[in-house]
């Protein structure tokens, strides 16, 4: 492939991302487009396989456009992804689903942009749900970014919703229906002063309103008039730190959201009945969204994550029987 095909290519695939996100109403393929494009793709593996039977590799140029095309395309196609629930997010999920109106909710986003594809689904889907079901959502963050993360989660409820903007007919008024105290520096010892005084550690809302000024906070003290937990993490301080302090000391019910990089240690916590439940990377978020019926990114992600694992493997044994064949001729 010539250069200057190769970055046509790029950006036919790039104009189709901007026509995804960026345009009003997004570029969707319908199912019998969807299918033809999937046997398209996999017409291109098979002449790529035959070319490399017949000593014609491809250039590594060329693996690379097909990969992201594999990444892509499926960001556009209207594909049912079976999804199993696996026990630990139905765990979550019954646990959330048994609060009534009213409850507690303490939501601790511990991440930052980079871990959002995969975490970001799962707060977005709780908020949703929390907001449906009226809960009291207070929420913080051990990582400086958790509070805006943790604002992006409400937004999101508003654009499922309208009506739950300020000023609408069902709104949810900030200091009332939820709060956000915004990010405290100290990562355990901050959970820590919380077990005794939640006002101890946050003053002050995010936006400087005065612990005691804010409706919501009034009979707020510690762990014990909170009614349940969920921890979203990308690592630590996060819901290792949560379980030793806030689960062990206090007693608070607690479940988490972890990357799929973190989710193996907080299986033990699990494992010992210290978590209830676990949403573990994007296959958690998407099962989150299956339960709650918020279908959001983590479904569509998960499609692309599925399509472009698959090409890896493809090209992972493409390569081995490039290999082989060149050892053969080698002898």
């Amino acid at each position: 492939m010539k250069r200057t095909e190769l970055v046509v290519s790029s950006l036919i695939v790039v104009a189709l991302m901007i026509c995804k996100f960026l345009l009003p109403k997004p570029l969707l393929f319908s199912p019998l487009v969807s299918t033809i494009v999937t046997i398209l793709i996999g017409c291109a593996f098979l002449v790529i396989f035959i070319l490399t039977v017949k000593g014609k590799p491809i250039e590594r140029r060329i693996v690379f456009l097909v990969v992201g095309i594999a990444l892509v395309f499926p960001f556009f196609m209207k594909v049912e992804l079976p999804i199993r629930i696996s026990p630990e997010v139905q765990q979550v999920y019954d646990k959330m689903s048994s609060l009534p109106a009213g409850s507690k909710v303490l939501a601790a986003f511990d991440y930052d942009p980079p871990s959002a594809p995969e975490l970001q689904p799962m707060a977005d889907a709780f908020m949703k749900y929390a907001f449906e079901h009226d809960f009291k959502v207070i929420m913080m963050g051990l990582w400086p970014q958790g509070p805006q993360q943790a604002n992006q989660s409400v937004e999101a409820a508003w654009a499922y919703n309208p009506q739950w903007m300020p000023d609408s007919a069902d709104e949810k008024v900030y200091g009332v229906d939820y709060v956000n105290l915004g990010f405290q520096s100290g990562n355990e010892f901050v959970i820590l002063r919380m077990g005794e005084s939640f006002k101890s550690m946050f003053p002050a809302d995010l936006y400087y309103t005065a612990y005691d000024s804010v409706p919501l906070l009034k009979n707020i003290h510690n762990f014990s008039n909170i009614d349940w937990g969920v921890n979203f993490s990308a690592g630590k301080p996060g819901t290792v730190e949560w379980v030793q302090i806030a689960v062990d000391r206090h007693n608070l019910p607690m479940s988490a959201g972890n990357t799929a990089v973190q989710a193996p240690m907080a299986y033990p916590y699990l494992n010992a009945g210290q978590l209830i439940g676990l949403m573990g990377g994007m296959a958690g978020a998407a099962e989150f969204e299956k339960l709650t019926g918020h279908t959001g990114k983590a479904i569509t992600f998960l499609l692309s994550q599925t399509y472009a694992h698959v090409a890896v493997i493809l090209f992972i044994l493409i390569g081995n029987v490039a290999f082989f064949l060149n050892k053969k001729e080698k002898k």
